[in-house]
C-alpha cells in the first residue's frame, strides 16, 4: 500500500508509564504489560505476600537493598543512599552478612530471617533478590505450594 508523498506512517499506540517517585518495578512492570495492572499498594502487597511462601531451605541466599543513611563522622545527612547487604543460612543459622558490619550478625533460624526481612520491607524502598540454585528456578521450588 502507497502512502501520498509527505505523509507520515501511523505510530503504534505504545503504553508508557514516565518515572514517579521510586516506583521504577511498578513502571518497568506496567510498561512491560502494556497497560496500568499494578500500583504501589499492589506491587507492596506482592512482596508481603511471597516472604511467608519463601521455601528458604531451597534459597542459597538473600540479598536485599535497602535505604542507608548517610553521615560525616558524628553529624548524619538527611540524604539516604542505596545499600546491598547479604543474608545466608550457615550451619542451620542465618546471618546478616552487611559488609558495614564489624562482624556478621546472627538472625536465628527461619523465623528470624523472616522477621529481619518483615522489618526491612515495612520501611519501604525495599528490593530482595534470591539467590536460588539454577535447579531450584527452573523448577520454581522456591516457593512453598500450602
Amino acid at each position: 500500500m502507497s502512502q501520498a508523498p509527505g505523509a507520515q506512517p501511523s505510530q503504534p499506540s505504545v503504553y508508557h508509564e514516565r518515572q514517579r517517585l521510586e516506583l521504577c518495578a511498578v513502571h518497568a512492570l506496567n510498561n512491560v504489560l502494556q497497560q496500568q495492572l499494578f500500583s504501589q499498594e499492589a506491587a507492596d502487597e506482592i512482596c508481603k505476600r511471597p516472604l511467608s511462601q519463601l521455601a528458604l531451605p531451597q534459597v542459597l541466599g538473600l540479598i536485599l537493598n535497602l535505604p542507608s543513611p548517610v553521615s560525616l563522622g558524628l553529624l548524619s545527612l538527611p540524604l539516604r543512599r542505596r545499600h546491598w547487604v547479604a543474608l545466608r543460612q550457615v550451619d542451620g543459622v542465618y546471618y546478616n552478612l552487611d559488609s558495614k558490619l564489624r562482624a556478621p550478625e546472627a538472625l536465628g533460624d527461619e523465623d528470624g530471617v523472616r522477621a529481619f526481612l518483615a522489618a526491612a520491607l515495612a520501611q519501604g524502598l525495599c528490593e530482595v533478590l534470591l539467590v536460588v540454585t539454577k535447579e531450584v528456578e527452573e523448577k520454581g521450588c522456591w516457593l512453598r505450594t500450602d
